[in-house]
């Protein structure tokens, strides 16, 4: 069995060309969508993120606005530059771009973004929303994933999903999307136990824990659709995911690339999350 895999990139730049439509017949009648991104510190990895962020949003027509504070910032100061951009009728779409210094509490700070431009998904407003099935800005990764399932047309209601990780990020947010979709769903983490047990139960196999290629064929039902949300590099500079791909993409059904899966999806997520916001709030 040759697994077929989920190209991400492919399927992000059909996602932008079809918001980049959309826009374009928005900007007739409507100023163009921002998004504005904040950065505290000078986090190298972080600025390859923005950088990806804005490339998205210039094929799809959307404003990129970035700020820049330094690593040294206190909390009033990053709540103050947050509040004028909450304020800014010109951004429709913020997030703030993690991790922060360590001296900065994230929980406390993103939850100071108005939940309208929350295009993260990560203010509580907005995950109750999505525990309650009620519209609203859902996480990114996770709305990734589910797109990309739907693009391969993978069976999910009635399906076992099995999600490794208990992020509020990813697996959490996953977690009940696939609910929400009728699969029936196990969470793994560091304290499951007989957890190889559990992963070979998964029809679908979401992993997200951040340590290279634990998930080996072994631990994989024959034919499984496996996402894999891992992104780690490793001693030689190279870049693996959570999934030991070599060993898997002969024996999965499905399964996405690391890099060139899950990654390009979640951006674009991004870019219709601030349609979505843009269009809320210029219909209010």
């Amino acid at each position: 069995m040759t697994a077929q895999l989920i190209d991400g990139l492919a399927l992000a730049s059909q996602k932008l060309q079809s918001l980049k439509q959309k826009i374009e017949t928005l900007r007739l009648t409507h100023p163009q969508p921002g998004l504005a991104t904040l950065l505290v510190g000078d986090d190298p990895a972080s600025r390859i993120y923005i950088r990806n962020k804005a490339r998205a949003c210039a094929e799809a027509g959307v404003c990129s606005i970035h700020h820049t504070l330094p690593a040294n910032s206190t909390f009033e100061e990053v709540v103050e530059k947050i509040e004028s951009l909450n304020q800014d009728p010109l951004v429709h779409g913020l997030l703030m771009q993690l991790p922060l210094p360590p001296h900065l509490d994230a929980k406390k700070l993103t939850q100071r973004i108005d939940r309208r431009k929350d295009v993260d998904g990560f203010n509580w407003q907005n995950l109750g929303a999505l525990v309650e099935g009620a519209s609203g800005l859902r996480p990114c990764t996770p709305t990734a994933i589910m797109a990309m399932l739907e693009s391969q047309k993978i069976p999910i209601k009635g399906a076992h999903a099995v999600v490794l990780g208990r992020s509020t990020i990813v697996g959490k947010p996953v977690a009940l999307m696939l609910v929400e979709r009728g699969a029936t769903v196990t969470i793994c983490h560091s304290q499951t136990r007989a957890l190889e047990a559990m992963t070979r139960q998964a029809d679908i196999l979401v992993v997200a824990i951040g340590k290279p290629r634990l998930v080996g064929a072994h631990m994989v039902k024959a034919g499984a659709a496996v996402i894999d949300v891992g992104i780690n590099r490793l001693a030689d500079g190279k870049i693996c995911g959570d999934v030991d791909f070599e060993a898997l993409k002969e024996h999965a059904g499905w399964l996405t690339p690391v890099p060139g899966g899950v990654g390009p999806m979640t951006v674009a997520m991004l870019v219709e999350n601030t349609l979505q916001a843009y269009c809320a709030l210029i219909e209010k």
